[in-house]
């Protein structure tokens, strides 16, 4: 196991991570103190909380963990999957969220195309990035939200003009060592009629690494923009994932956001997308896939703001060993979003007697002209079509492997990319395991 640092996250640990900030703008140095003063003042999340009441999170000890400052060094592994078959137009990597590779493809600079390094880009472009940080993801959310405030490291930025549309896929890789921390804050701005593909995958460099990784991802699409962003989370089975995602969609706006969750060992994940333009449209794909005796919680709201809007998530699991899985939708209706269009689902796929889904699906509405539903099924494996696939010469694991793969079959075909398909595909496959 490796740290990348003796610091902690504490005063004296938040003093020398601003020391190791190199020209970093005053403006940046400011929200990250007023962001540490709120951490500091804050309580870690109450057992008894309706939020975290299925979460514990009494064993994880920030202490055993160091602000990054420094990536470690030698050969960095590769150990990302959304690349093979793809040619991006953008590259961005990450190592214990200090960026080791950046690139873009000169046509899209030449068209206005902002990309790369969110530390660099603050320095170097506060007039593109300034008006766009934290204006989506609150940080003063909880403790954790508030300290990634304070400490965030590396990150990425995209922003797309108005009406350029990027057609390769930009691709962002976060890799963890064994005991690192990643603390990368994602912000991606598409202006009005823009349009882009965005695959970003989180790696640990072993399945059974440690870590933490404490981030936050703000999306913002201007009127007529369209985004499809993937999301593919693999930590090490060891490792701590809290994190807060949101997207504010406008007026006839698209987005297409896909999550795979299969790795770390306890995750907290706020999602919420808030349609604030009329006819904004969203689709979210959840995948969770979970083993051992890992804990993934992923709290999601479809937050309809304005009139005339769709939203639809998605979100399908399947749980093996001693795992479980927590889902926590809420479909929200502000008074003026009439004629709103939501719908949420979860469904579940138990396979052994000791796993455990747990589904709240929910509704706030308090407009009266609105179309809202919701639902979730939760189910052990047909013993009957076991049989009848073991009749036709497949083994119990063959078998097993096929229903897997038929229960998620429904969100691997709203995926319009073939690689992040054949990916999810293959990555759930390999984790299924035989059952008696």
């Amino acid at each position: 196991m490796t740290t990348t640092s003796t610091l902690t996250f504490d005063a004296a640990g938040f003093e020398a991570f601003l020391a190791s900030r190199k020209d970093e703008p005053q403006w940046l140095t400011d929200l990250r103190r007023e962001s540490f003063s709120h951490a500091d003042a804050m309580d870690w999340p109450a057992r008894r909380s309706e939020e975290w009441i299925r979460t514990d999170i009494r064993a994880f000890q920030i202490s055993k963990f160091a602000p990054p400052v420094e990536a470690p060094a030698g050969e960095i592994p590769s150990v990302h999957q959304l690349r093979d078959g793809v040619e991006p137009g953008g590259v961005l990597e990450t190592f214990d969220s200090q960026v080791v590779a950046e690139s873009l493809d000169e046509d899209l600079a030449a068209k206005g195309v902002i990309f790369g390094s969110l530390e660099r880009l603050c320095r170097e472009q506060p007039e593109k990035v300034r008006p766009y940080l934290y204006t989506v993801v609150d940080p003063d959310h909880d403790k954790f939200a508030a300290l990634h405030a304070a400490f965030w490291s590396g990150g990425q930025f995209l922003y797309v003009p108005r009406g350029v549309v990027i057609e390769k896929p930009i691709y962002l890789g976060s890799t963890l060592s064994n005991g690192g921390t990643d603390t990368t804050h994602t912000l991606i701005v598409l202006e009005d009629g823009a349009e882009a593909t965005v695959l970003h995958e989180s790696n640990s460099v072993d399945s059974e690494a440690s870590g933490l990784h404490m981030g936050a991802v703000e999306l913002i699409q201007k009127p007529g923009s369209h985004l499809r962003y993937v999301n593919v989370q693999e930590w090490g089975h060891k490792t701590y994932h809290f994190a807060h995602q949101q997207a504010n969609i406008d007026r006839d706006s698209q987005l297409q956001w896909t999550i795979a969750a299969m790795g770390s060992g306890l995750s907290k994940v706020n999602q919420s997308v808030d349609m604030v333009g009329e006819g904004a449209d969203c689709q979210v794909n959840g995948v969770m896939f979970t083993e051992g005796r890992q804990h993934l919680a992923y709290h999601t709201q479809q937050y309809h703001r304005a009139p005339n809007c769709h939203s639809d998530f998605l979100y399908k699991s399947a749980q093996q060993d001693k795992s479980r899985t927590v889902w926590r939708g809420m479909i929200k209706v502000d008074k003026i979003a009439q004629k709103t269009d939501g719908y949420q689902r979860n469904d579940n796929l138990v396979l052994s007697n000791h796993s455990r889904a747990d589904s709240i699906p929910g509704l706030e509405i308090e407009a009266d002209d609105v179309r809202c539903t919701h639902g979730s099924t939760t189910a052990k494996v047909d013993e009957e079509q076991i049989f009848y696939a073991r009749c036709r010469g497949f083994t119990q694991k063959e078998a097993t492997r096929m229903i897997v793969s038929g229960f998620f079959q429904q969100i691997f075909d709203r995926i319009t990319i073939e690689s992040v398909r054949d990916a999810l595909a293959a990555a759930i496959a390999r984790q299924v395991r035989e059952y008696e």
